[in-house]
């Protein structure tokens, strides 16, 4: 059976300085880009039999500077939409709510075409993705790589291990790694986690 990899984008302004980011469309700095690049290596020596990306800039761009030939769109892979959160830091946050928790609470409602979503619904949308891909992962062809961003890959990893969404606060992911999904007597297991170029 094929591994599950999981690659989040390289660095962007708002993610250096801890600004949540979902729909707004930033690029990579030059160091996302370097690190981005960097990934290769780590990337190399796998058989990818399908890739999908996030329709992000940051996330297309990262596969494209990775080596990631072939990727497919995949809307499902967008970042969490943090609603009336978006752009703003966690630290911001607790000014005035200081017992807030995303994983938990969700986000503050936003505008009509960014309203939020709660931990159960993006859990949906990786459901979405987790069933679109398993029967490439079991036929056993190649890796499955999906590059995308921090929130949506931790929930994505919470559902594939049989957790519910709020489980993906356990896998803190940085900024341009590399994690991988596999098996282990049948059962998903992780192989390798938030491994980066100088990891």
């Amino acid at each position: 059976m094929g591994e599950l990899v999981l690659i989040r984008h390289g660095e962007t302004e708002w993610s250096r300085s801890g600004r949540h980011t979902s729909w707004t469309d930033l690029p990579l700095t030059p160091h996302g880009e370097e690190q981005a690049r960097s990934l290769r290596p780590l990337l190399a020596d796998r058989k990818i039999a399908l890739a999908l990306v996030s329709p992000m800039s940051r996330a297309v761009a990262t596969a494209r500077l990775a080596g990631i030939e072939g990727a497919l769109i995949e809307p499902d892979l967008q970042e969490w939409d943090y609603g009336g959160y978006e752009g703003i830091t966690t630290d911001e946050i607790h000014r005035t709510r200081p017992d807030w928790n995303l994983w938990t609470d969700g986000v503050a409602p936003g505008d009509p075409e960014h309203p939020g979503e709660t931990p159960e619904q993006i859990g949906a949308r990786v459901d979405r993705v987790l069933s679109a891909i398993e029967a490439e992962l079991r036929a056993d062809r190649g890796d499955v790589v999906l590059v995308a961003h921090g929130h949506v890959l931790r929930v994505l990893t919470a559902r594939r291990l049989g957790l519910p969404s709020s489980g993906g606060a356990l896998f803190r992911l940085d900024t341009a790694t590399v994690s991988r999904i596999g098996t282990e007597h049948g059962r998903p297991a992780v192989v390798a986690w938030n491994v980066g170029s100088g990891s």
